[in-house]
């Protein structure tokens, strides 16, 4: 939690910063009615029950819709920014158990009117060679730089190097954010039009470099850890502290559904010390509130495993979402020499065998047995006496 706070103490201080360029640099008269826009927290209780009432179909979009489309036209006929009229509704629907939700639903629409805003940028014209050329500057001078900047402040705050790394290519990209300061620039006459197909395409190179190295970003971690460790402070964060896995003689990572499964057979039926991994705080206080033996981690984590080798644990049952998640532990559990056995679930074939290839000792294709045990339980149900 401390580490992700860093993250968003930054983005929030570089939006709002954006958030007061936009507001100081509209052209409109600003209408004395501007200040009844400090009266809205007061809709605050009214659009939070109206969101509850909204369901989870189509009348939640058609709210979320609606909201941002009536904040937008408020702030403009008061001479304020539009887009920070939608800024100023989304903040008052925060805090909802069903704001999550109603972010996820429109996250579609997000990216549809992203494509077109990138679209209206593009019929500006066909950039040049100069144009291309300080593309190139912005992505192999500025991005770099970027993302060293990250790291270091990430450093500053005592971060271990492998968070400080993921941390910085998480927020290296150009942001889309940018793009519209960008715009509302040009429009006040603060920046030329060629500028702004120059920087569009710098936040689209920004977005499919950063996506492609995303994909191998614990890998590439790997490769550079004994250059980036040099930067790591020797002073440890307490949520940093080496893994204690106590008498466990069994990891689960992962307590989902199946993890929770696999670790009460394991406890009930076979009597084994086991030891659960989540990486979600809220999941394991709940857990623990519950008996549950567990402690944070991440299988995604090289640093995690070394301390596995010098454990009781001799049996370790991958329980992960991601199939490329267990794929990743198998790996790291092998580049630490650890010598038990490792178990991992798969929804495919063809992950169960790349999983094997990996290393993992049994994996388990929950789709193709979860009808063989379906069938067994209901047959010995039905064959003993009622």
């Amino acid at each position: 939690a401390r580490h992700a706070l860093v993250a968003v103490g930054i983005l929030i201080i570089q939006d709002l910063l954006a958030v007061i360029f936009l507001v100081v640099a509209n052209e409109a008269p600003l209408s004395w009615w501007a200040l009844s826009v400090l009266l809205l927290p007061l809709l605050r209780p009214l659009l939070l029950r109206l969101l509850s009432f909204s369901g989870h179909g189509e009348m939640l979009v058609l709210y979320g819709l609606t909201v941002t489309i009536v904040g937008a036209a408020l702030f403009d006929s008061v001479g304020l920014k539009d887009d920070f009229g939608a800024l100023v509704f989304g903040a008052l629907l925060s805090n909802h158990p069903k704001s999550i939700e109603l972010s996820r639903v429109l996250m579609s629409f997000k990216d549809f009117f992203l494509i077109g805003f990138f679209l209206s940028i593009g019929l500006i014209g066909f950039p040049s060679l100069a144009d291309l050329a300080y593309v190139g500057l912005l992505i192999t001078l500025v991005l770099p730089l970027k993302l060293a900047l990250f790291f270091y402040i990430f450093t500053l705050f005592k971060l271990r190097v492998r968070t400080a790394f993921l941390s910085a290519l998480g927020l290296v990209t150009f942001s889309e954010f940018g793009l519209i300061v960008a715009n509302e620039s040009v429009l006040v006459g603060l920046l030329d039009e060629n500028w702004l197909v120059i920087i569009a395409i710098a936040v689209a190179l920004s977005f499919v470099i950063v996506s492609v190295m995303n994909v191998r970003a614990h890998e590439l971690y790997g490769y550079l850890e004994n250059f980036l460790c040099r930067f790591e402070s020797p002073e440890r964060l307490p949520d940093d502290s080496v893994p204690d896995f106590g008498d466990a003689e069994v990891l689960v990572v992962g307590m989902g559904r199946v993890g929770r499964s696999a670790y009460r057979t394991m406890t009930g039926q076979y009597g084994k010390p086991v030891c659960g991994i989540d990486v979600d705080a809220q999941k394991l206080a709940q857990l623990k509130k519950q008996n549950y033996n567990v402690i944070m981690g991440d299988g995604e984590d090289l640093d995690f495993w070394r301390a596995i080798t010098s454990s009781r644990v001799s049996l370790v049952m991958l329980a992960l979402p991601m199939h490329s998640d267990a794929v990743l532990a198998a790996k790291w559990l092998k580049t630490v020499g650890y010598h038990g056995h490792i178990g991992a679930v798969a929804k495919h074939e063809d992950e169960r065998e790349a999983l094997l290839a990996a290393g993992v000792d049994a994996a388990f294709n929950y789709y193709a047995e979860v009808g063989i045990g379906f069938a067994d339980h209901v047959q010995l149900q039905i064959t003993e006496p009622k």
